[in-house]
């Protein structure tokens, strides 16, 4: 029983591991939201999502989570009319990254959810564990 308990908090951990990495990209695209080229025709900073994996644990037999890849988003940039700027083109327009405040603002509360959700499972898991052991003494 005790055993089960010490799977189900590695399964809470992967799922904090994951979403920890998910936060620290969306720390990266905010950071970069007004990063944009120095030349015309040079591509701003791109934002960048998460996705995730599950893989069965070869040890346990559980299914965990982790992160498969972080990949650019191939939405379209913003053109912002800016013409005194270096890297505006022709017509005076720069590209803007396409990162949206907003998106990684609700991202973040979410990945910030999942990952207390996990933390709490952990615990459960741990004083679930503890209260085994006080009833074996």
């Amino acid at each position: 029983m005790a055993g089960n308990l010490s799977v189900s908090a590695d399964i809470a951990v992967s799922g904090m591991k994951a979403q920890a990495e998910r936060l620290r990209v969306i720390s990266e695209n905010m950071a970069n939201a007004d990063s944009v080229g120095i030349r015309p025709g040079e591509d701003p900073y791109r934002r960048q999502v998460v996705t995730f994996k599950n893989y069965i644990d070869k040890e346990t037999g559980a299914q965990m989570v982790k992160v498969d890849k972080v990949v650019p988003d191939k939405s379209e940039f913003q053109m912002k009319y800016m013409p005194n700027h270096p890297a505006a083109n022709e017509q005076g327009y720069v590209a803007m990254p396409n990162v949206n405040p907003l998106i990684e603002m609700m991202d973040m509360k979410e990945a910030q959810r999942s990952y207390e959700a996990n933390m709490s499972m952990m615990q459960t898991a741990r004083d679930m564990n503890s209260s085994i052991l006080d009833v074996l003494k």
